[in-house]
């Protein structure tokens, strides 16, 4: 399941989008803050008749978290007698500079179907055939036939999936909440009822959860509203824009037309933040070739993607010396950005859930304000009435190279940097090897560990097809893939000039 709903404009969509619109609007028009926010459930559930759940008041509930999440509040306890009201601790978040309270994935408990977690059942497709294979091959005798049909027992079924394998007809399904099949860290736990927990001590916030359930029942938290509030309030507030938002907004929408549209919503300027990845794969191949080429050091790891390194860090605390020191490329051209314009404020834009908890991280100062994804972007434009495909460009996006632009997409940041190192120093021999999604991240770290990637330069990144797959795009992952390659085609340059590093921002 997982990914296979990317990029389809499901009513999950819609609604996510439909609140980050209205959250917007009330930070551009309202004037009566709290009363316009307790009457926006009722605008966007405006009907009688639920078409999703049993009552058009459950509709309201979620609405109402959503709500509080896209302000980057948190959710209300629904446990407590009087959960309070809709704008209980508005005054907090009417602000213009505002890191989220973690967790920021969450849960909205009222939307969650409490789906069976792991679970082979025989469905009507049973033909009950005289061979009865499923039967013959089940270890724990767990199968038995009642009224000519196979039946699962679920107390002695051990969810082998040999069943499965072997029914003729395909009569048996496995059933397995898709929340947790989207999560790499096994941080989906249930509460007493059977709804679906994140445990925070495990979850990286890569989001893929998010993307996953087909209830919409998981969100995150947004900073939209902070963001209106400091473009309301100062003029210089600066874009950074990651490089796989080629193709977000439509596939006639130009890089060009997306930073025109980008200086009309209000931003003072628009960087590329493969700037930031340019400055890191000189300074990441220098590394290779001076450590672990060398021998130095057994392998390394690169560390643009923070759910990889947070994974790396939680569970194989003996890799932490081998995670590259270098700036994230979100990092190092915020640093960038500040160092030209110290009064600025700095907001990446990007396809990731996990940079929001980047930003805020206190051990390396990060220099990012705000953090909003494409999908939030998109909320922002249609409140303002910006329609990309209408944009006439009056700007030019050309910042950086094919290898930082390349950043964006599975393989593309060992591939930049193995680049650099056959130009700069030729005759290195170079050993990558990449994983994407969070199992296979761990797969790769257990090899590492024992030994059998040894001088490798190990790219790890959370999102299956890297940051293309990212929990808040808004189209479908090969389409996105595709439309980055182009953008990195017409790069001016392949890789960067020899002395681009990080020293100078630092």
């Amino acid at each position: 399941m997982g990914n296979n709903m990317r990029g389809i404009d499901t009513p999950v969509r819609q609604i996510r989008r439909r609140v980050f619109k209205e959250v917007a609007r009330l930070a551009y028009e309202s004037t009566n803050l709290k009363d316009d926010m307790e009457a926006l459930p009722y605008q966007i559930v405006d009907y009688d008749e639920s078409e999703y759940w049993e009552s058009v008041y459950r509709d309201r509930a979620i609405v109402r978290e959503r709500i509080r999440l896209a302000m980057g509040m948190s959710l209300r306890p629904e446990n407590r007698e009087r959960p309070g009201h809709l704008t209980q601790g508005l005054e907090d978040s009417n602000i213009d500079e505002k890191y989220y309270e973690p967790p920021l994935m969450q849960v909205i408990p009222s939307a969650c179907n409490a789906c069976p977690v792991n679970k082979y059942e025989v469905t009507s497709s049973c033909m009950g055939c005289v061979a009865h294979p499923c039967q013959e091959v089940c270890p724990k005798g767990a199968i038995s036939f009642v009224n000519g049909k196979s039946l699962i027992d679920q107390e002695l079924c051990i969810k082998c999936g040999k069943c499965k394998q072997v029914c003729p007809y395909d009569a048996i399904c496995h059933k397995e909440r898709p929340c947790k099949a989207a999560c790499g860290v096994d941080a989906i736990e249930s509460d007493k009822l059977g709804r679906a927990v994140i445990n925070s001590e495990k979850c990286v916030s890569c989001g893929q959860c998010m993307v996953g359930c087909p209830f919409g029942a998981i969100a995150d938290k947004s900073q939209i509203f902070q963001l209106i509030r400091a473009m309301q309030n100062s003029s210089k507030v600066i874009a950074q824009v990651a490089p796989s938002f080629t193709g977000q907004y439509g596939p006639g929408v130009t890089p060009d037309m997306f930073k025109t549209a980008l200086k009309e919503l209000g931003f003072y300027a628009v960087y590329e933040t493969a700037i930031g990845a340019d400055m890191g794969c000189m300074a990441e191949a220098e590394h290779y070739v001076k450590e672990v080429a060398t021998g130095k050091q057994a392998f390394a790891l690169t560390s643009c993607c923070p759910s990889w390194s947070v994974m790396a860090k939680n569970l194989f605390p003996e890799t932490i010396d081998k995670i590259s020191n270098e700036l994230t490329p979100m990092v190092a051209t915020a640093r960038v950005i500040k160092k030209e314009h110290p009064d600025a404020k700095v907001v990446f834009i990007g396809p990731c859930a996990s940079k929001k908890l980047e930003a805020s991280r206190r051990t390396v100062r990060s220099d990012v304000d705000f953090v909003i994804t494409f999908e939030e972007l998109a909320g922002m434009f249609e409140a303002k009435g910006i329609d990309l495909i209408k944009i006439e460009p009056t700007e030019v996006m050309q910042d950086a190279t094919a290898a930082g632009r390349g950043y964006g997409v599975a393989g593309g940041v060992a591939n930049a940097i193995a680049n650099v190192i056959d130009k700069y120093y030729p005759g290195t021999e170079v050993h990558v090897e990449h994983a994407e999604s969070l199992a296979e991240c761990r797969k790769i770290l257990l090899l590492a560990k024992a030994g059998k990637l040894n001088g490798c330069l190990i790219e790890g990144m959370a999102c299956p097809g890297g940051c293309v797959a990212g929990a808040g795009t808004n189209i479908a992952v090969p389409q996105a893939a595709k439309q980055l390659m182009g953008f990195m085609a017409k790069a001016e340059k392949k890789i960067p000039d020899e002395g681009v590093g990080q020293d100078e921002v630092l």
